[in-house]
């Protein structure tokens, strides 16, 4: 055998080795079947297109979910915004049952969102924003266990709350004037909370 054959199927057999951080795991194909698992650290595939290996990052992602208009039970409009905290706990699943693991779970988190707003009234979606935060959670941990995902977190950010509309604003900022202490007591009733008051003065009491 020449030398230069020699040459030629070493450098073959190095382009065959891969390097996984700590944080990642290849998952290993071969001629398009899954094979398993390989790393952290120096692993080797076959090389020429026989094995195949998809690097993974395991590590806990954030995912901040855009603004979302949603109606409540009660028929009131809010916008809603959230933050998902995730990550691949099984890196075999992540590749082979989904396409897109974190466009998947993106959009899987904003139709939970609006789904369990839409289930509760606009004074729940205020006060018991852990109850609402499980529920998120548990909305869509059976979808993301089948893709390998473990969900950590589903936390709602901020709730923006409608404006209080002109004809509904004159009346309350005279009854501000005129009954001052009746006035904050309703600002402070649950159902009152939807109504953006910001502008108007409530004297404390």
């Amino acid at each position: 055998m020449s030398i230069a054959v020699v040459v030629v199927l070493i450098i073959i057999g190095l382009s065959g080795l891969r390097i996984a951080q700590e944080y990642q795991r290849g998952v290993v194909f071969r001629l398009g079947r899954y094979v398993g698992l390989r790393g952290p650290g120096l692993y080797w595939i076959i090389p020429l297109n026989i094995e195949r290996a998809v690097t993974i990052d395991i590590r806990t992602r954030t995912v901040s979910a855009e603004q979302q208009e949603t109606i409540t039970r009660d028929s009131v409009t809010i916008k809603v915004n959230a933050v998902l905290w995730y990550r691949i706990v099984d890196a075999a699943k992540s590749v082979i049952e989904v396409a897109d693991a974190p466009a998947a779970v993106y959009q899987l988190a904003l139709t939970g969102l609006r789904n369990i707003i839409g289930q509760h009234d606009l004074d729940e979606v205020l006060q018991e924003r852990n109850k609402i935060n499980s529920l998120l959670c548990e909305n869509i941990a059976s979808s993301t266990t089948a893709w390998g995902l473990q969900v950590q977190r589903f936390e709602m950010k901020d709730v923006e709350l409608p404006r209080l509309s002109r004809a509904v604003r004159k009346p309350w900022q005279a009854l501000v004037i005129l009954f001052p202490a009746s006035a904050q007591w309703l600002a402070q009733t649950p159902a009152f909370c939807h109504w953006e008051l910001s502008r108007c003065s409530i004297p404390a009491s």
